[in-house]
């Protein structure tokens, strides 16, 4: 008999997470992902997608996994966009750094905060100090503790993807998780 190692989230989902979707959604699709990871930037027109075809019956959520040493802005980015969460605006910005995956440095953050509605200097001087590390850090964490080690990562209702993330792997895979 052969055992088989299954990943599953470490840290359940909660009021701590930047969630899309309805509590009582069938299906929790969650991301750990990196701002200036090429994959991830792959992956986020087909998570927009999936949403868009699971509407109610999907809840995602994403969480934060710079791969600092491979991406020098990833980890900045995240804090960028965990300030503006903290302004109920953290999935304009999601996507706003999703969609400029080649302009991140901190002079570009301060742009997308500031087209958010954002005070520019409070903004810079947050970003300098670093007021968000811990939060990246936690979900980092969350993450190594579920066995993500690399980007993008999905967890279909707590167990860890181990497929493509192309559109129709991840539907089939959703849909088999009902």
């Amino acid at each position: 008999m052969r055992t088989q190692w299954v990943a599953k989230l470490a840290l359940p989902v909660s009021e701590r997470d930047h969630i899309q979707g309805p509590k009582g959604a069938s299906i929790t699709l969650v991301e750990y992902g990196d701002y200036e990871c090429p994959y991830c930037g792959q992956a986020y027109p087909v998570v927009k997608e999936v949403q868009e075809r699971l509407g109610d019956r999907l809840r995602f959520v994403f969480r934060n996994f710079p791969l600092s040493t491979m991406h020098p802005h990833a980890e900045q980015a995240a804090e960028a966009a965990e300030m503006v969460g903290a302004h109920g605006k953290f999935w304009e910005m999601h996507d706003a750094l999703y969609e400029n995956q080649d302009a991140l440095d901190d002079e570009d953050l301060v742009e997308y905060a500031a087209a958010l509605g954002l005070d520019p200097s409070r903004f810079t001087n947050e970003l300098a100090k670093h007021t968000k590390a811990a939060r990246v850090r936690e979900d980092f964490m969350s993450g190594a503790r579920s066995g993500v080690n690399g980007t993008p990562t999905f967890f279909i209702n707590g167990v860890r993807h181990d497929d493509s993330f192309d559109l129709v792997t991840l539907l089939k895979a959703m849909e088999a998780a009902l």
